[in-house]
């Protein structure tokens, strides 16, 4: 009964046009964090970016492609970089430091005649155990 109702070739066509939906909402979605991720234009420019895409859809968000959209990845990237190094200044500070960094910190000291051998072997075998 229900194929007779709904041939195969309609459900693909929803099937696309389901599809092309999702596609336009990432779109816009994408257009809208580019926006606010910007930092070269201030915040009245974004607020009529933000109308214009709202008001007319298509046609904000085709001009919005042709105007910025070739520098949507430098931004995106740099917003990965900065995450990136804040990430990895967070787990080294978290980590502490390394082993090698300590041995090497101890060395000095018994180089430079501040601790004594004794002290040195003492220190050595905590930082290793």
């Amino acid at each position: 009964m229900l194929a007779s109702s709904y041939p195969l070739f309609d459900a693909f066509l929803t099937m696309v046009w389901f599809f092309l939906f999702v596609i336009w909402i990432w779109i816009v979605i994408m257009i809208l964090i580019d926006i606010f991720r910007s930092h070269d234009i201030r915040g009245w420019v974004k607020a009529l970016w933000l109308v214009f895409i709202l008001v007319f859809p298509l046609i904000g968000v085709i001009v919005y492609l042709l105007v910025r959209g070739g520098s949507m990845h430098e931004r995106a990237e740099s917003e990965a970089a900065s995450s990136q190094r804040a990430f990895d200044d967070y787990v080294r500070q978290v980590a502490g430091p390394s082993t090698a960094s300590e041995l090497a910190k101890l060395t000095e000291l018994k180089q430079s005649g501040t601790i004594s051998d004794e002290d040195y072997e003492k220190a050595k075998a905590k930082i290793l155990s």
